[in-house]
């Protein structure tokens, strides 16, 4: 049976991913690293640092070591960090957030990209911007940042992280065609808003499937 590994910075995910991996890919046996600090670092140095990412990639070499088959980065303020290193890696390398990319350049031209952390805005603007032009597109991206939210979600407060994220929302969707959800700490946001004005897409369910064909 090949074997998975995901590498998380928010334990929470762990939960998160197991159902969407054990369906998608039930012919792989999965297993999780998480590490808090490669996302503080992150958003202390307002990018992955030199050595931020030499951590990262000690942690794709372990797995490697650990006999994984494929790896996969959930958090998406490393997805640059994890392209960098996919040339330098003996198995798959994965970011979470690809399929979502392709997916938002493919179904909207003037694309709303909400994150909770300056650090995911950039990684996750250019992603569209580049899977559109692989697909030969246009792609307008207008980024919203959801200041503060995070940190309440780190608080526990996911009823006022919620809350944040869904406004923010409610302003950006008036601008655009369409809003992708940065971060997977962000999916379950809106889960209890019903039909929202624009569509919404978030990166765990569409970056597992778009691994799982990639996989296949």
């Amino acid at each position: 049976m090949p074997r998975l590994a995901l590498v998380h910075t928010v334990p929470a995910l762990i939960e998160r991913f197991r159902p969407l991996v054990a369906q998608a890919l039930p012919d792989w046996q999965s297993y999780n690293v998480t590490d808090e600090s490669l996302l503080q670092d992150t958003i202390r140095d307002g990018r992955p640092s030199g050595t931020t990412v030499h951590r990262l990639a000690s942690y794709v070499s372990g797995a490697v070591d650990a006999g994984a088959d494929a790896i996969i980065v959930t958090c998406s303020s490393l997805g640059e960090a994890a392209d960098a290193l996919r040339p330098l890696t003996q198995v798959p390398l994965f970011r979470i957030d690809r399929g979502m990319a392709a997916a938002a350049a493919a179904q909207a031209q003037r694309v709303g990209v909400l994150a909770t952390l300056a650090t995911t805005l950039g990684p996750t603007s250019r992603l569209i911007r580049a899977e559109a032009a692989s697909a030969g597109r246009d792609c307008i991206v207008v980024d919203r940042l959801c200041d503060g939210a995070f940190a309440q979600l780190m608080a526990g407060d996911r009823v006022g992280h919620d809350m944040a994220v869904r406004a923010a929302f409610d302003d950006l969707a008036t601008q655009v065609d369409l809003v992708v959800l940065a971060q997977a700490s962000m999916a379950g946001a809106l889960a209890s808003v019903g039909s929202t004005a624009v569509p919404v897409l978030t990166s765990p369910e569409l970056g597992v499937s778009h691994i799982a064909a990639q996989l296949a």
